[in-house]
């Protein structure tokens, strides 16, 4: 990495913001090779995000006024992984994966004790789906839940898929924006989290 942003006009160039739309694609990448790719396939683009980590961290190391490189990024990712695993390096008990993950989310509430909601932390990026998701997940940890549907529930992931297919086409043929649509109604559920969290 280190040659290739040193001899390469090209990676010269390029900055973090740059970088964006490939460290995507390849998130994508692998993706695709978990859900339906070969082992060859997965190493592949397993090392290919791993380059976007070393671009990055490369171009970190050459920041003026605060450089960092790969190495303190692995040491703070350590750092980390030590703390919200007490059950592993600090002799607490965790049997379950409930357990876990109840030392997990202490160790993270302790680390970002400067989040003032719920919400905080949520990657505004995320596709909208997976958006509503994490949202969703958060705002009923506040005590505010999502609309229900008055359609029949569906009763496995397979059926899950052809209730949101169907959602997509109905989108379609009215010529709405299903991932607008989404986003939209987020944003509403996302102030009535906060408006939820000011009250109380």
């Amino acid at each position: 990495m280190r040659a290739v942003r040193e001899d390469c006009v090209w990676s010269q160039q390029i900055t973090h913001r740059d970088l964006v739309p490939y460290l995507i694609e390849e998130s994508h990448e692998v993706i695709d090779a978990v859900e339906s790719g070969t082992r060859d396939d997965l190493r592949e683009e397993l090392g290919d995000l791993l380059w976007q980590v070393l671009f990055h961290a490369a171009i970190a190391a050459q920041d003026p006024d605060d450089p960092f490189d790969i190495d303190d990024v692995a040491e703070t990712l350590t750092e980390k992984m030590v703390r919200r695993h007490p059950h592993v390096f600090a002799g607490e008990v965790a049997n379950t994966p409930e357990e876990v993950l109840i030392h997990w989310n202490a160790a993270k509430a302790a680390e970002k004790r400067t989040r003032t909601s719920v919400l905080d932390g949520v990657p505004r990026g995320m596709p909208a789906l997976a958006l509503a998701q994490k949202v969703v997940g958060r705002a009923a940890g506040a005590g505010v839940l999502a609309p229900q549907s008055p359609a029949p529930v569906p009763a496995s992931e397979a059926e899950l898929g052809d209730a949101l297919l169907e959602l997509v086409a109905t989108a379609r043929a009215q010529g709405w924006d299903a991932e607008r649509a989404l986003r939209e109604r987020l944003r509403m559920l996302e102030d009535e989290v906060r408006a939820a969290e000011a009250a109380s």
